[in-house]
């Protein structure tokens, strides 16, 4: 195995990877994803070569709408194609995403997650963009930090070939995306060994072509479109088990084990939060300090959100658990809880735990260890409530919770970077 080591920031360390599966990027910039897409076709100008031998073709549509439809026409002619966007960008891409997942056409979309405008425009970042297409079928992928865009964006590719359901991997915009960190860069040789080179020529045989005549992208009524709905299931259910089969063969490359989830913590802990993105970041940093003290508490990473597999769930969480806070960087107006609460909430029915969920981290508000304790603290508070914020004074709703300012990990080697900003 041939190790190289590179600083770069998440945008980089993701294309990387997707270049090596893409055959045909349709782009449109936006903050703050531009930086992938500028990269491919830098490397595509230069002549750099996927692995197939090819150089990438690039076109620049007039709106992510347009590439997300050049995405699913290119997939549709048995053409492997990514795209990278984020926040409205990503919204008018939903439509065509619904039908690639359909279709079963396995693209890749590569997002730096961002706020959307609602009351007003925010370029920062969060994961209300990546929230909204839950519902499109699209396998939803996160990472946490640099390392992980540059991991998981190949499992991304390699689990979307063999599943044939796309896949939409996410980090979070600016504090992952524009973050440099020391990586190690897989080797390409080590990739090709991997690859299901079959799953790629299914695509080429499902590519429509005149002289192999099929039906495709018809009107279906009340008589038949429930049941074609329903025959997906099984991709669906395969999922899981193909992205955690590509995780265990990236470790034995790399030696970096990941999980559908991920268990971070005392292996005995009664109070676990669970979270995707950077923030966990900043959540394993506090564990360590607090663990340390005495306490026992722990962390679920999800990397695989859709589809939610329960039995993955179920195999990372101590039987110990009584008190679970799950966090979501989103706001959804009107719903009794927030989408990875309610997820979480399913999941764990009929277990004896508490589960609250609370907001953080909206439009890239800083998340900062005092606040992840305020977070354990607020499982034991005798009059803790479902649906809290952190990292705000709401002096309206008065859904926050309190956070001891004075609180810091002492531990002068800590790096800012734990600061899930």
């Amino acid at each position: 195995m041939k190790t190289t080591h590179k600083t770069i920031d998440g945008n980089e360390a993701c294309a990387l990877n997707s270049y090596l599966f893409t055959e045909l990027a349709s782009i449109y910039p936006i903050t703050p994803s531009s930086t992938m897409a500028e990269c491919v076709d830098r490397w595509s100008s230069e002549g750099k070569k996927n692995i197939f031998g090819d150089t990438v073709k690039v076109v620049e549509m007039q709106s992510e709408a347009g590439a997300a439809g050049m995405l699913h026409g290119s997939l549709s002619a048995g053409v492997l194609s990514t795209t990278y966007t984020a926040s409205q960008g990503l919204l008018l891409m939903i439509p065509n995403m619904y039908k690639m997942a359909g279709e079963l056409l396995p693209g890749v979309i590569h997002v730096a997650a961002r706020s959307i405008a609602t009351h007003a425009l925010s370029i920062m970042g969060d994961h209300q963009d990546v929230y909204a297409t839950r519902m499109t079928g699209f396998a939803l992928l996160s990472s946490s930090n640099v390392q992980e865009a540059h991991d998981l964006s190949l499992i991304a590719h390699l689990s979307a070939l063999e599943s044939e359901v796309p896949f939409l991997h996410f980090f979070d915009g600016f504090r992952t995306s524009h973050e440099l960190q020391k990586i190690e860069i897989i080797d390409e040789e080590d990739i090709k060994k991997i690859v299901n080179y079959d799953a790629i020529n299914k695509l080429r045989e499902k590519a429509l072509n005149p002289n192999k005549p099929k039906i495709k992208g018809t009107s279906q009524n009340d008589d038949i479109y429930f049941q074609a709905t329903e025959v997906r299931n099984k991709y669906y259910y395969n999922v899981p088990n193909i992205v955690e089969k590509y995780m265990e063969q990236l470790s034995t490359i790399t030696n970096r084990n990941y999980k559908p989830f991920d268990y971070y913590g005392d292996k005995k802990a009664e109070k676990v939060i669970i979270a995707m993105g950077s923030v966990c970041e900043t959540i394993k940093e506090t564990i360590d300090y607090l663990n340390k003290k005495g306490e026992k508490l722990g962390l679920v990473i999800v990397r695989l959100y859709r589809p939610f597999s329960i039995k993955h769930l179920l195999k990372v969480l101590p039987n110990t658990v009584k008190k679970i806070a799950v966090l979501d960087r989103t706001k959804e107006p009107g719903s009794i809880g927030e989408p990875l609460y309610l997820d979480v909430v399913s999941a764990l029915k009929g277990k004896n735990i508490e589960i609250l969920g609370g907001r953080y981290g909206l439009s890239s508000k800083n998340t900062a260890p005092k606040e992840i304790k305020a977070v354990y603290d607020f499982l034991d508070n005798k009059n803790r409530f479902n649906g809290f914020t952190v990292g705000i004074k709401d002096d309206v709703s008065n859904l926050s919770i309190d956070v001891d300012d004075t609180f810091k990990i002492s531990d002068n080697s800590v790096s800012f970077l734990i600061y899930g900003y």
